[in-house]
């Protein structure tokens, strides 16, 4: 179809067909893990040993190479046409590394920050490091994580609790923001360390309507002990920062291209039941259905497109994000709540016309379609922001009325 989604980047194009490639066997196994609310660990040996999971690793450290927001919100897509837990999970993972290669190319050969980077890196591309990112708690939002790392001889002493740790069962390494109070304020800060540190204490409480086999349980820090150097600041507790702004968005658009996928892998159900059906064009309702859901997924797919088109953009010209405004940090988290809004609330339509064409064999079980209706309904949850507060604020932000918190 026209509006499909293409790679802009060489190293993209090679992301999205490994991607591809994936599809069947993540769909093979997507009941099973749904049905047990498991995380399914062959998927993401699969993304190992075939590169994906290293994408964003430097192609001299043994990456792809990937550079492209678009190419890999395009990626995140196409997996989850074949598991959309999978897709979610390791798009967190990428967003860790892809973190760690900007702090790789951003410093000088021999400094400390270079090479504590290319050693997670260099792992990364070996298949011996898989990252789990969140920034999720019960009752806050992303501007005031309470869990807190205090000051301790060996370095700093982490305490709380974090929810929805996507991918956490399988992962060797956790990444999240935490409140830091010094003496120069008080903090909002990025640790990375590993999971089996001392004191780090998965709950198994994963139950969720869908995303079932994404692993996204809770997970508590009981006095874990991280080196001094592993917290990174990245802007004042409580309150938006250019860095918040920026990363918040870089990080969480590719998961709505999770959503997009969700739609597409309905609408392509829904296309193949109806082509094969006897009369399906003779019934008025089929043709008109189908015209609809192809109305929304062009505009999804377009919004989604131009959104990567305008990131890539950005990260060119204000140095990976180093030179952005507070204004145009708020200008870009507003793009992206627009994007967010358009495509969720699409991709649930999508699916629940697919519902509809495929009549009452997609309401059982054993149809994709029925784990597809479940898992697109998680698309708004993700903050930021959720649809009850995303208008509000792409209202100010239009105002010029910038939010501080």
């Amino acid at each position: 179809m026209s509006y499909r989604i293409s790679p802009v980047s060489p190293e993209g194009a090679r992301a999205v067909a490994v991607a591809e490639s994936l599809i069947p066997a993540l769909r093979e196994r997507a009941d099973a893990a749904d049905r047990a609310s498991r995380i399914e660990p062959q998927n993401y040996r699969d993304m190992q040993t075939s590169g994906l999971a290293a994408a964003f690793v430097p192609e001299e450290l043994g990456g792809l190479g990937l550079r492209s927001i678009h190419d890999w919100i395009l990626a995140i897509a196409t997996l989850a046409k074949g598991d959309g837990s999978a897709a979610i999970a390791i798009s967190m993972h990428l967003s860790a590394t892809r973190g760690l290669a900007g702090v790789y190319r951003a410093n000088a050969p021999g400094s400390a920050p270079h090479e504590r980077a290319k050693s997670f890196l260099e792992k990364v591309a070996k298949g011996e490091v898989l990252i789990c990112s969140t920034t999720t708690e019960r009752g806050n939002d992303n501007l005031h994580p309470l869990t807190e790392a205090f000051a301790h001889a060996d370095g700093w002493r982490i305490n709380g609790t974090k929810h929805f740790v996507t991918m956490s069962p399988l992962a060797t390494h956790i990444n999240t923001n935490v409140r830091m109070r010094d003496g120069d304020g008080d903090h909002i800060t990025n640790v990375l360390f590993p999971m089996a540190t001392p004191g780090v204490r998965q709950h198994d409480n994963w139950d969720a309507l869908g995303m079932r086999a994404s692993g996204s349980q809770s997970i508590s820090f009981d006095d874990c002990i991280v080196p001094v150097d592993a917290l990174r600041k990245i802007g004042p507790w409580g309150q938006w920062s250019i860095a918040v702004l920026v990363n918040r968005t870089l990080a969480n658009v590719p998961l709505v291209g999770a959503f997009l996928g969700l739609a597409e892998a309905a609408f392509d159900y829904a296309l193949a039941h109806q082509r094969k059906a006897k009369g399906a064009a003779d019934r008025a309702g089929v043709p008109n259905a189908l015209a609809e859901m192809e109305i929304l997924l062009a505009t999804s797919q377009s919004i989604l497109a131009r959104m990567g088109e305008q990131l890539d953009a950005f990260m060119a010209q204000s140095r990976g994000g180093a030179d952005c405004t507070w204004e145009q940090g708020h200008e870009l988290m507003k793009d992206y709540q627009s994007a967010k809004w358009v495509v969720n609330r699409n991709a649930i339509q999508i699916v629940s016309q697919a519902m509809d064409l495929f009549g009452g064999g997609g309401f059982m079980a054993g149809n994709p379609l029925s784990r597809l209706y479940r898992d697109v309904r998680a698309g708004p949850f993700m903050q930021p922001h959720s649809p009850i507060d995303a208008r509000d604020y792409v209202g100010r932000v239009l105002l010029q009325q910038f939010p501080e918190r």
